[in-house]
């Protein structure tokens, strides 16, 4: 059963960091690529940065490119999102989900998901 656990969410003051994870169990990490998805009240579901299956290409949406990290650890089956420099519009429920790579980085079958960590960014 995939399965797909985040953690590290949390109240930070606008600047600070967070580092979220994505444990995942069920399948072989490296099999898929793993992208973390962010969703804020009243808004759609934003990806935010993407890693591939094999050879570790990253993407990043373009709000959060030279402040976010992605990074994935095969032997601890996780994938990290370090979050620095952190704004008020950061503030979202992030998700992250697994998937096969068709066209990278533009189609990618996310067909599993976590429940998300909810990360507030507020002084």
């Amino acid at each position: 059963q995939v399965q797909l656990v985040e953690s590290g969410g949390g109240l930070v003051q606008p600047g600070g960091s967070l580092r979220l994870s994505c444990a995942a169990s069920g399948f072989t990490l490296d099999d898929y690529a793993i992208g973390w998805f962010r969703q804020a009240p009243g808004k759609e579901r934003e990806g935010v940065s993407f890693i591939s299956s094999s050879d570790d290409r990253t993407y990043y949406t373009h709000s959060v490119k030279g402040r976010f990290t992605i990074s994935r650890d095969n032997a601890k089956s996780t994938v990290y999102l370090q979050m620095n420099s952190l704004k008020p519009e950061d503030t979202a429920l992030y998700y992250c989900a697994a998937g096969p790579v068709i066209k990278w980085p533009t189609i990618i079958d996310f067909g599993s998901w976590g429940q998300g960590t909810q990360v507030t960014v507020s002084s």
